[in-house]
């Protein structure tokens, strides 16, 4: 199988990303917002995707992951989610330091190495932002979770992920000290502008707005 440059296995596991979300093809355009790219960039890189195999692209229908790069991408996540759990519990990072590290570290090709670092974790099922780590056969779990923002008043739940993860929005998740894991409780909805104000661990009352809570995942408990 060729090797993948950086930029191509990051335009994979973007293309897989929105793939996941239920689109049925993915467009340039789509592809261009994730990468934060033009276009004209989409349109040179699938074509070097398209080369390997890895995906099935016509001008104007979008993009498929072939067989061989949905393994690839998901084999891509899995490295890249295990460092960010082995950065994050054993090196002690914050969660908004770590994104590119473990872009950098996803390039070690070492299948024994990712074998005996799933080990040494524990065989973590899901990364410090939520996200679901594949196994080595591409497996992986997943959990119901709703938009913080459609939560009910006084429904109680657990954070299970974030989509957002920015430096920025992960350094004023840490401010307002909610975490993956943190408990709350919706005590109010504020009719105009949407704010919730949130009772986290039983311990603290934080507002966050409209905006925030669209991009916070929790679980109901």
């Amino acid at each position: 199988m060729p090797l993948l440059t950086s930029s191509e296995g990051k335009y994979l596991k973007a293309i897989y990303t929105l793939s996941s979300a239920g689109k049925e093809s993915v467009s340039t355009n789509a592809i261009a917002a994730q990468m934060g790219t033009k276009a004209a960039s989409v349109s040179d890189m699938l074509g070097k995707l398209a080369e390997k195999e890895m995906i099935s692209y016509r001008k104007y229908y979008g993009v498929h992951l072939t067989e061989k790069g949905h393994k690839t991408a998901l084999g891509i996540l899995r490295k890249h989610r295990l460092w960010e759990v082995f950065l994050v519990d054993k090196l002690r990072f914050q969660w908004e330091e770590i994104p590119q590290i473990a872009d950098e570290l996803e390039q070690l090709d070492h299948p024994l190495l990712i074998q005996k670092l799933d080990e040494y974790l524990g065989y973590p099922k899901f990364d410090p932002y939520g996200d679901p780590i594949p196994d080595e056969f591409g497996d992986f779990q997943t959990k119901a979770r709703v938009p913080l923002q459609d939560m009910p008043v006084d429904m109680t739940g657990k954070i299970a992920a974030v989509k957002d993860n920015t430096a920025s929005f992960l350094r004023y998740l840490d401010k307002m000290g909610i975490y993956i894991g943190a408990r709350m409780v919706v005590l109010e909805k504020v009719e105009f502008d949407g704010s919730l104000e949130l009772m986290v661990d039983n311990q603290r009352k934080v507002f966050v707005s409209r905006e925030v809570a669209a991009n916070i995942l929790v679980q109901p408990l």
